[in-house]
Formats: C-alpha cells, sequence, structure tokens
C-alpha cells in the first residue's frame, strides 16, 4: 500500500479518536484487499503457460486431451464423448480461432463448494472464422499445478 495513504489513514484516524486497534484492522484490512475476489491486470506466469497448453490443445482439436489432462470437476460436468461433441460443434459453428484478447482475471481463493480453494477465472474476447465471442477458462490449482476446470463458449452463432 503506498505509504502516503497509509500516513493519511493515520492522521484521519487520530482526528476522530479511533482506537489504535480499530486502526490497525483497517490498515490491514485495505492494505490486503479486503476480498477474496480479485480482479487482476495480470496474469501469473504458470495460469498463462496453462491456458497457452489448453488453447493450443483447441486449436489443434486435441479434446481428449484436454479432458484427460483436466480437473476431476472438468470431467464431472460431462462424459468424454459428450466433452468432445460440444468442442466439435463449436469448432464447426465458430470455425478456428484467429485472436484472443484477455477480456479479465479473476483470481479467488474459495473455501467451499465445487471450486474449493485457488481459482482463476479468465474471460478472452475472441474472434473465431466464423465470429466472434466469449471464452470463459476457469483454472484451479491442485498440487502446485493449475488444471482446467470449466471452459465455456458464448457467441450468438452457436446458438440454434
Amino acid at each position: 500500500m503506498d505509504r502516503g495513504v497509509m500516513d493519511e489513514l493515520r492522521r484521519s484516524a487520530l482526528r476522530f479518536s479511533v482506537r489504535p486497534r480499530l486502526l490497525i484492522f483497517l490498515i490491514l484490512a485495505v492494505s490486503m484487499g479486503c476480498g477474496l475476489n480479485t480482479q487482476r491486470r495480470g496474469v501469473p506466469a504458470e495460469v498463462a503457460a496453462t491456458i497457452g497448453i489448453v488453447t493450443a490443445d483447441i486449436d489443434a482439436e486435441r479434446y481428449e486431451k484436454i479432458y484427460q489432462e483436466a480437473d476431476d470437476l472438468f470431467r464431472q460436468n460431462a462424459p468424454l464423448e459428450e466433452s468432445t461433441a460440444v468442442f466439435k460443434t463449436m469448432r464447426t459453428k465458430l470455425g478456428a480461432v484467429k485472436n484472443r484478447t484477455l477480456h479479465s482475471a479473476v483470481e479467488q481463493q474459495n473455501s467451499g463448494g465445487d471450486l474449493k480453494g485457488h481459482v482463476f477465472i479468465l474471460t478472452y474476447q475472441t474472434s473465431f472464422e466464423n465470429g466472434q465471442g466469449m471464452e470463459d477458462f476457469t483454472l484451479i490449482e491442485r498440487n502446485n499445478q493449475w488444471l482446467l476446470a470449466r471452459y465455456r463458449v458464448s457467441s450468438s452463432e452457436l446458438r440454434g
């Protein structure tokens, strides 16, 4: 946290007679971001590397490889045949990827639910041969390795 901001918080707290413990709590809360969901400007190298592998596999139509290397959560959502059919339908309707631009990267530390643990949700604005869309990649950290937990594409070209 910026030293000037911290100094200003201290001065403000003293002006309003805030107890020292409350002041310390406020400073820590602000410096730690107060949240478990954090919007990121950059993507850690390990996460970017996993996205690179997954997108290369999608582009090369290695759908079984994606399925086998994904997290259990990904495999629980659909059997291999169904997952492969979805990828093939996406490829048939949208065509190959021409360009992906990172739209957002959200880091989460979840204490429960399907996505328990350290998670990154990356959204890309993607240009395909036959249209535009948004790709969502959800990665989860397991044993110091990032795995694909969910993948979703939304595009008007997929309707119908």
